[in-house]
């Protein structure tokens, strides 16, 4: 894990901010703290990033493509079930890939008829995963609603 710190002035900063930006966009980052800091008559932002590199993410995995590995109809469920993750790991404030990774979603989105019994036989899903986030991926469920 790595960190980056990042001040950036309430006023004039707009340069910092694009730069911050770009760096969030070019990490996989586990968190960002934040805090106003005022101090007599200036005032700025200050943020902690935490993030792993790439190189150490990319450790012996190669990217999969899921475009290519699923047929159309699973892929189209693919991509709806990491908007829904995407959602959970942001409400939560952790990584995407901590609800459930893009492996055990492609596995759920091959299934026909995706109930919770299901998801607990795709590799790597266990019964805490199910309980904590199954519901919201479940078609017509009341949780799915919700997200």
């Amino acid at each position: 894990m790595q960190i980056q710190i990042y001040t950036i002035p309430i006023l004039g900063g707009e340069e910092l901010n694009d730069e911050l930006n770009r760096f969030l966009r070019s990490k996989n980052v586990l968190q960002v703290e934040s805090q106003l800091v005022s101090c007599g008559q200036n005032a700025f932002w200050c943020f902690c990033i935490k993030y792993i590199e790439e190189k150490s993410m990319e450790r012996g995995k190669k990217r999969v493509d899921y475009r290519e590995v699923l047929d159309d109809d699973s892929f189209r469920r693919f991509s709806r079930m990491r908007e829904i993750r995407k959602r959970l790991a942001q409400a939560e404030a952790i990584p995407a890939y901590a609800v459930f990774t893009d492996e055990e979603l492609a596995e759920m989105a091959k299934l026909e008829d995706l109930t919770l019994a299901a998801m607990k036989k795709v590799k790597g899903i266990g019964q805490k995963k199910v309980e904590k986030y199954g519901g919201y991926f479940i078609p017509g469920s009341s949780q799915n609603e919700k997200s």
